[in-house]
C-alpha cells in the first residue's frame, strides 16, 4: 500500500474536482493490489502447468486460458458496468480474480488438472480487470485531461507487477509451511490481493463515476444555462452525436489499440527464445522483459499528457512510429547483443503505451456515455484476442523465417496505424467543415 500512498492524492492533477480525485485515488489503491496479483500468472503460470501437466509442450496452455478469460471478462465486466456502473463492475471482475486464483492453489493442492484449467479460465477475468480500470479513471474527467486520467491509473498497475515477482519466494515459503506446494504461493497472494481489491472498490469507489457521468450528461442535455453557466461541465463534458462526429470514431482507437497489441505480444513473445537460442540465459532475458514492461506502463501519465495537449492522433501516429522504429532495431539487433535487444523492447513497450492510451482517450470521447461501457468492454475483449493472435501467430512465423523477419513483419503491421490516423484526421477535417458549411 506504501506505493499506492506515493502516488496519491499529492501525485494527482490538481485541477480535478473532489469526485474525480477520490475516483483517481481509490482506482490507484486497487490497481496497485491488482497489479501483484497479475504478476502470479504471468511468473509462475508456466511453471505450475508444467509441474502439473507433466508437460512441457503444454506450458502455454496458461497463458491460452489467461486469455480465453481476459475475453469473457472484458465483455462481462462491459455488461456489468453498463447496466449498474463501474463500482459492482469492477469488484466483481477483481472478485472474480481472487476466486480464480483460490481455485488454482485448490488445484494444486488436490494435484486436480481439471480444476487447474478452469480456475486459470476464471483468473484470466481478473487480469481484464486491470485494463477496464482505466475506463474509470475518464469517467469524470474533462474532455482534455481524459489522457492524464486513463494514463494515471494505469501507472499504479506497474507498482504491484513489480512488486508481485519478488514476492515468489516468501509466498512460496507460506505456501509450503501450510502443507500447499511452493507453485501456489503467488496465486495466494493474488487472491489476497485481488479479495482486497474487489473490497476496496465495492467500499470505497463512491459516488460511482459512470453513473455520476451519466446524471451529469443527462442535466446538461436538459439544462437551458450558458455552458459557462453549468457546474456539470467542472466534472465532465458529456460527448454528444455532434460533437463525436468532428472526432476520431471508435473504430480508430480499436483498430489503433489492436495493431499496437498485436506486435507487441508477438515480438515480446519471443524474444526471450531468441536470446536463449543464442546462449544467454533467463537473468537476460528477465532483465529486457522487466525493462519492457515497464516501459509499457511507466511514461502512461506523459503519454496521457500529449494526448490532452496535442490531441489523440498525432500520438497515435508517434505509437505506431514507435512501434516500427522497435521491430526494425530488434531485426537488426545481433543476437549476442542483449543492450540492443533491451533498447527494442523498451521502445516497443513505448509505443504500446502511446497507442493504448490515445486509442483509450478516442473511444471514450466517441461513445456517449450512455453507452460507454459495453462499447469499452467489447473493444477490450477484442484486443484480448489481438494479442492471442499475436502470441501464436509469433512462433509459426519465428520458426518458418526466424526472429528478424519476426520483428520486420511487426514494424510493417505497425506502419498500418499511421493511413489509419491520416484518415481519421482526414475525416475529423471534413466533420468540421461539414458543421461550419450547416
Amino acid at each position: 500500500m506504501s506505493a499506492a500512498a506515493a502516488a496519491t492524492p499529492a501525485a494527482l492533477p490538481s485541477a480535478d474536482p473532489p469526485e474525480q480525485r477520490r475516483t483517481l485515488a481509490v482506482l490507484i489503491a486497487a490497481q496497485t493490489l491488482s497489479g501483484t496479483g497479475l504478476a502470479a500468472g504471468i511468473t509462475v503460470g508456466a511453471l505450475l502447468a508444467d509441474d502439473l501437466l507433466g508437460s512441457t509442450g503444454l506450458a502455454g496452455v496458461p497463458s491460452a486460458l489467461f486469455t480465453g478469460g481476459a475475453v469473457l471478462g472484458a465483455l462481462a465486466i462491459g455488461r456489468l458496468c453498463q447496466r449498474y456502473g463501474r463500482r459492482p463492475g469492477l469488484a466483481a471482475g477483481y472478485a472474480a480474480g481472487a476466486l480464480g486464483s483460490l481455485g488454482v492453489v485448490a488445484a494444486v493442492a488436490a494435484q486436480h488438472v481439471a480444476l487447474l484449467l478452469f480456475a486459470l479460465l476464471v483468473y484470466g477475468a481478473g487480469t481484464a480487470t486491470n485494463l477496464q480500470a482505466r475506463y474509470a479513471g475518464a469517467d469524470l474527467a474533462a474532455p482534455h485531461r481524459r489522457g492524464r486520467a486513463a494514463g494515471v491509473v494505469l501507472l499504479a498497475t506497474t507498482f504491484g507487477a513489480v512488486v508481485g515477482p519478488n514476492l515468489v519466494t516468501v509466498s512460496g515459503e507460506a505456501a509450503e509451511g501450510w502443507g500447499i506446494p511452493p507453485l501456489a504461493g503467488p496465486f495466494l497472494l493474488a487472491a489476497l490481493a485481488y479479495g482486497a481489491a474487489a473490497v476496496l472498490i465495492g467500499v470505497l469507489l463512491r459516488p460511482d463515476p459512470l453513473l455520476l457521468a451519466r446524471r451529469l450528461a443527462v442535466g446538461a442535455a436538459d439544462s437551458a444555462e450558458a455552458p459557462a453557466e453549468r457546474p456539470a461541465e467542472r466534472l465532465a463534458e458529456p460527448t454528444t452525436g455532434a460533437a463525436a462526429s468532428r472526432g476520431p470514431g471508435v473504430a480508430t482507437g480499436l483498430w489503433v489499440m489492436l495493431l499496437g497489441q498485436a506486435v507487441m505480444i508477438a515480438v515480446m513473445t519471443m524474444t526471450p527464445v531468441h536470446l536463449g537460442h543464442h546462449g544467454h540465459g533467463t537473468g537476460a532475458a528477465g532483465l529486457v522483459i522487466g525493462l519492457h514492461v515497464g516501459a509499457m506502463f511507466l511514461p502512461s501519465p506523459v503519454s496521457g499528457w500529449l494526448v490532452d495537449r496535442f490531441g489523440p492522433l498525432p500520438v497515435t501516429a508517434a505509437g505506431g512510429l514507435t512501434l516500427a522504429a522497435a521491430g526494425v532495431l530488434a531485426a537488426a539487433a545481433p543476437g549476442h547483443s542483449v543492450g540492443a535487444l533491451a533498447v527494442a523492447l523498451v521502445l516497443l513497450g513505448l509505443g504500446w503505451n502511446l497507442g493504448l492510451v490515445s486509442g483509450t482517450a478516442i473511444v471514450t470521447a466517441a461513445v456517449p456515455v450512455e453507452r460507454r461501457a459495453s462499447a469499452q468492454g467489447s473493444v477490450d475483449g477484442a484486443l484480448a484476442v489481438a494479442g492471442s493472435t499475436g502470441g501464436l501467430a509469433s512462433g509459426v512465423v519465428v520458426a518458418a523465417g526466424g526472429y528478424p523477419v519476426l520483428a520486420v513483419c511487426g514494424a510493417l503491421l505497425a506502419l498500418l496505424v499511421v493511413p489509419v490516423t491520416v484518415a481519421a484526421a482526414r475525416g475529423r477535417v471534413r466533420g468540421r467543415g461539414g458543421v461550419r458549411g450547416r
